[in-house]
């Protein structure tokens, strides 16, 4: 069965939501499909102790505050779940979850969207899956010698399983570094970042980074980790104390350049992520690298795609009340691009 609308937003998660919430405000005919089976995109899979590095307030999607959960200044990913789950009832947005997308094909004048359930014909397409199911890990020697256990942020859930052991949790990044301090105090934590933490001031708490206000050296040179209380708890009791990135997994563990070594029973890489892209494979838009050029959300080769949820790739598209502005944007220019 074939199905046509004007757009089609491909991902129900935070960015997928806040394009739909502009694209109804614009009058203009669209449908979310999204692979998870629940409203909740990735949050609904992140780590039991995870927070948000801000406060609820400062973490909203458009038309919709999002409350303030009772106990906690950062909220959690249940929270946020609960949130989006709400945003997307309250604004009726017509998301069908269940739905995986294969593959977006040029038709012509039209976008061919292939899915498991059924194809759609649309205008426009707005692709907003995210990084979570493309984790990233690097290529370090000795990754198959090493006997113990290795996961990424993605496998992450609970300290508990890992009591009493000897942990390596590689990655200076906020996930990194609320995962070494969700460890300590259950396992014995080495926290190896490929280069010195860079802490934002403790009374930021993360608005800067999610209200996009940048200093002169632009919104990274602000730090790359949010201090929340669990991280700030441990780093000031001297129990999250970074080393240089080793250069090799041995079979006991890791070795550092200078042949100093420490042995390991798991590993955590809190490595980051890629784009999930492999839907769009067919419209043959990858250069250099697996690079797709873009103009700020807009495919540069084709003005009827649109990218959304990326993290800085096409605007701070990664944070809650970051993608409202950037789907904003992409609403009008769709807008423009449909009359």
């Amino acid at each position: 069965m074939t199905q046509r609308t004007n757009v089609v937003v491909i991902g129900g998660g935070q960015a997928g939501l806040a394009a739909g919430y502009h694209l109804r405000r614009l009058g203009i005919e669209f449908v979310v499909l999204d692979a998870q089976p629940a409203p909740g995109g990735a949050w609904q899979h992140a780590w039991d102790s995870l927070r948000l590095f801000s406060p609820a307030a400062y973490s909203s999607l458009p038309g919709r505050l999002m409350p303030a959960q009772e106990g906690q200044t950062c909220p959690d990913a249940a929270h946020v779940v609960a949130y989006l789950a709400d945003y997307e009832k309250r604004h009726e947005l017509p998301a069908q979850h269940g739905v995986f997308v294969d593959t977006v094909h040029d038709d012509g004048m039209v976008l061919r969207v292939e899915t498991d359930s059924g194809t759609w014909r649309a205008r426009t397409v707005v692709s907003a899956t995210g990084t979570w199911t493309r984790p990233f890990v690097p290529a370090v020697e000795g990754r198959r010698e090493f006997p113990g256990r290795q996961l990424h942020t993605v496998q992450y859930k609970d300290p508990s399983e890992f009591a009493g052991q000897r942990v390596v949790g590689v990655g200076g990044g906020n996930p990194g570094a609320q995962i070494a301090a969700d460890l300590t105090g259950h396992a014995q934590v080495t926290w190896p970042t490929q280069r010195p933490p860079r802490y934002l001031h403790d009374d930021i708490d993360g608005r800067a980074l999610d209200e996009g206000r940048a200093d002169p050296g632009g919104v990274a040179s602000l730090g790359d980790i949010v201090a929340v209380p669990p991280v700030r708890a441990a780093r000031d009791t001297g129990l999250l104390a970074a080393r240089p990135m080793f250069t090799r997994l041995t079979a006991t563990g890791v070795e550092w350049a200078d042949g100093s070594r420490q042995d390991a029973d798991a590993v955590t890489w809190c490595t980051g992520f890629r784009p999930a892209l492999a839907h769009l494979a067919g419209l043959r838009l990858r250069g250099v690298r697996g690079h797709i050029a873009t103009v700020g959300t807009r495919a540069a080769d084709d003005p009827r795609l649109h990218f959304l949820g990326y993290d800085d790739w096409t605007g701070l598209a990664a944070t809650l009340i970051g993608v409202g502005r950037t789907a904003r944007e992409a609403a009008r220019e769709i807008r423009d691009l449909l009359a």
